[in-house]
């Protein structure tokens, strides 16, 4: 969703160190004796509470090399001045100059619903995304000397969402790689300042991947599923994709929701009414604590989002005669729909009720709304034989010590190649016809 620092703390009862890299944050990975061709997580948790770090509300000012036209003349421009500083709450950031940046960094065709001051906001003004539940907020923004917005970047500190796209976002203009250079030097700087064990910028843009790379960060490579829209008129016209195989137990899940009585509805904006938050809430609950996950979104989460993100929002529901007994949270931004969210009652168990709810009703939505693709989150190798096919993710993880970062580039390093074999071998043998992709 955004960047984070990791603050880690060393525990007394461990020797040996190595690191790893996972997730939103770094944590102490270490090796256990006689099986070191596994690695195991152990985490701890500091006797007293980590106390914030001094904030820093003004980290420095740069000024920017113009860059002239042939139209312009050298003697009658004055250089730009940008200063950066760290905010602890999105909410000191108009909306309006928020959103600017993200939609320059990504263009509206690929608008990411998740860097949008609505979603942001919400986190925080609901309790999710604050210092009690292990995100403090301490985002950076550049300034011109004339209080225009230049750029942005969400930044938590963490110290204990994964959506691919930009993380540093950047009002397009003909400084905006300057501005790109000072925002990473500024985050560096508050890594050293806040004396933090790493920074991580995790599901990056393939470019920002590319172009932190000079800049001392460790690159990663992961692997997502997503769905591609190749076109279709209808869900029947991408079955026709499939192999044979793959197309019959798509349809033979498929009759499973009408045979148990269920009908299934995708809400967007208005028709998604606080009952219908209230009731996901519970459906969110009983996931995470089946999952032995924490909920760490509060009930005023949904309804806030809700609110501020409008038809960006859709809830994808069962309904068994009057009573709503599940639901797929969904995020539709400028050509994608990102699958997030899902959960039922506890009571009793629908076959291929999740399936329908968080695949196949959002590869529709797709066809009908004519997005480009659906990304259904992280992990689930059951998606492939469903038209999830593997696609390549990016982070960026910067270690202020030296020796962990030369050990952590050494595994980075062949992980990237095992990543890459797997993907292809996944493509070759998916549930495609020949040709098809």
């Amino acid at each position: 969703m955004a960047m984070s620092m990791a603050v880690v703390r060393p525990s007394p009862f461990l020797g040996d160190i190595d690191f790893g890299l996972g997730g939103l944050s770094c944590r102490k990975h270490f090796l256990i004796p006689n099986h070191t061709s596994r690695i195991k997580a152990l985490f701890w948790q500091p006797k007293k509470p980590v106390e914030p770090p001094e904030m820093y509300l003004s980290l420095n000012n740069f000024t920017l090399t113009k860059i002239h036209t042939k139209e312009e003349s050298s003697e009658t421009e004055k250089a730009k001045k940008i200063s950066v500083s760290v905010v602890s709450s999105i909410l000191e950031v108009p909306s309006s100059d928020w959103d600017a940046c993200s939609l320059d960094a990504t263009g509206v065709q690929q608008f990411n619903p998740f860097l949008s001051h609505g979603f942001l906001s919400s986190l925080e003004e609901s309790g999710s995304a604050i210092k009690e539940t292990g995100w403090l907020p301490r985002h950076i923004v550049a300034y011109d000397e004339d209080k225009n917005i230049m750029g942005v970047i969400p930044l938590y500190l963490k110290s204990h969402s994964y959506v691919p796209g930009p993380r540093i976002l950047l009002r397009n203009t003909s400084y905006k790689d300057q501005v790109f250079d000072i925002l990473v030097s500024a985050m560096k700087d508050l890594a050293i300042k806040f004396e933090v064990s790493s920074l991580h910028i995790t599901f990056s843009s393939e470019q920002e991947w590319n172009a932190l790379k000079g800049k001392g960060f460790l690159q990663r490579t992961g692997m997502q599923y997503h769905w591609k829209n190749r076109n279709y008129k209808n869900f029947d016209d991408f079955l026709m994709d499939m192999k044979q195989s793959k197309r019959k137990n798509i349809r033979q899940e498929r009759k499973k929701i009408p045979a148990q009585n269920l009908t299934m509805k995708r809400l967007r904006g208005y028709e998604i009414k606080a009952k219908h938050w209230d009731t996901f809430y519970t459906f969110y609950r009983n996931t995470t604590d089946n999952k032995w996950g924490t909920p760490y979104l509060t009930r005023e989460f949904f309804h806030m989002m809700g609110s501020k993100m409008e038809d960006h929002v859709m809830l994808i529901v069962a309904e068994e005669g009057e009573e709503v007994v599940a639901g797929a949270l969904n995020l539709i931004g400028g050509d994608t729909i990102y699958g997030r969210l899902w959960g039922c009652l506890p009571r009793v168990y629908y076959p291929s009720l999740h399936f329908e709810a968080c695949y196949y009703q959002a590869i529709e939505a797709a066809i009908e709304l004519n997005l480009e693709k659906v990304e259904a989150g992280a992990q689930g190798e059951h998606k492939i034989q469903r038209g999830y096919l593997p696609v390549t993710t990016y982070s960026c993880h910067y270690l202020l010590d030296e020796g962990f970062r030369q050990v952590i580039g050494n595994f980075l390093s062949r992980e990237t190649d095992q990543v890459k074999l797997v993907t292809e071998l996944i493509k070759d043998s998916g549930p495609f016809k020949d040709g098809i992709i």
